[in-house]
């Protein structure tokens, strides 16, 4: 609930019930009047006494004292009124410091604020929701930097040892000295790959999107990405195959959208089945552009599938090269289709996984 809305419904139901009360309190006075005066008229049969006579002055005013009964009544209403909203927002304010509070219990108001308090128990069940994600996202972000530089200590290990070997051993078969070069070449790559991981961290707490949109070749775009991705196919004999109409054009961020596509197709291929076919498909319709990354694999579990878009998150609890990432891919991906007002969503079946990602054409 936003402030004004906020605002605005406390002082609707705050205006309806002065209203109401007003209302009743006015026709229970022109009520009484009008029983008073039949009573008065047709019922009592007055003698010229004292009483009467005084009753008689009283009558010579009547013009100014009903309206003025009535104004008094009018402000005792709003007396009594003033005095529970006063105490309506003295428990609002008490019930608002404990939407920074820690604690799950939910906030009670009395029956009129109902309403409100629902509201503010939204507010707090998101606030702390929001809390433990952000809890979580920081906690797996430590390990994964604890378990990154635990594993770059290894490479780089090997490579100080062999690149030692092969400086102090000048007469070293060239069999050998080839063997330990490509070993040493091997490690240094992995440790390329993990500082890069480190990097992709920093970048990520650091940048903000900023787009710079323009004309798009999809099926271009589709199609180079997949060329470039031949050497992690290649081991697997995977293969990518793309589908998309050839004039098929998009508006947007071409290097952010580059990324997100080679995200998508980088999780795609590391748990996908070997010799099996990746299919990216692409069609247009109803000013939207729909790309499906579709792999065949051990399916993803339903409860997984609910935080792959989340910061540090990875498929893999394990920190093998081959899919030991910073678990960053997909989470990147969704905040740039999101600041391009579109959707990724994964869904997952039974040897087949599926990453969808919607994006106005413009």
């Amino acid at each position: 609930m936003t402030k004004r809305s906020f605002r605005s419904e406390f002082m609707l139901s705050t205006i309806s019930r002065f209203i109401r009360n007003v209302t009743i309190a006015t026709i229970g006075y022109v009520l009484a009047l009008v029983g008073g005066y039949y009573f008065a008229k047709r019922v009592i049969i007055w003698q010229p006494t004292s009483l009467y006579w005084k009753l008689k002055i009283f009558e010579e005013y009547l013009y100014i004292l009903v309206p003025l009964f009535w104004f008094c009544l009018i402000l005792l209403i709003n007396f009594i009124q003033w005095i529970r909203t006063v105490s309506y927002i003295e428990d609002i304010a008490k019930a608002s410091s404990k939407l920074v509070t820690p604690e799950e219990e939910p906030i009670k108001l009395p029956l009129p604020l109902r309403s409100i308090e629902d509201s503010m128990n939204q507010i707090k069940r998101t606030a702390l929701k929001n809390e433990r994600a952000a809890k979580e996202a920081e906690q797996r972000k430590n390990d994964l930097v604890v378990n990154l530089a635990h594993d770059i200590r290894t490479p780089l290990a090997s490579v100080i040892g062999y690149l030692n070997l092969l400086d102090e051993a000048s007469d070293m078969p060239e069999d050998q000295r080839t063997k330990y070069i490509g070993i040493t070449l091997e490690k240094a790559y992995r440790l390329e790959q993990l500082i890069e991981e480190f990097f992709e961290i920093t970048r990520f707490n650091l940048s903000s999107i900023v787009l710079n949109k323009g004309k798009i070749n999809l099926s271009y775009m589709l199609a180079q990405i997949a060329d470039e991705f031949f050497p992690m196919l290649a081991p697997g004999e995977k293969q990518v195959q793309v589908h998309a109409p050839e004039e098929l054009i998009l508006w947007g961020d071409a290097d952010k959208l580059s990324r997100v596509f080679n995200n998508i197709l980088k999780n795609a291929i590391a748990y996908s089945y070997d010799k099996s076919i990746i299919d990216i498909t692409a069609t247009a319709g109803d000013g939207q552009v729909i790309l499906k990354f579709v792999n065949s694999g051990d399916p993803i579990p339903a409860q997984k599938l609910e935080t792959i878009f989340e910061r540090f998150y990875r498929l893999d609890s394990s920190r093998s090269s081959q899919t030991g990432g910073a678990g960053l891919g997909l989470a990147i991906a969704k905040e740039i289709v999101v600041a391009h007002k579109g959707s990724i969503t994964a869904e997952s079946e039974a040897g087949k996984t599926t990453f969808t990602v919607v994006l106005p054409q413009g």
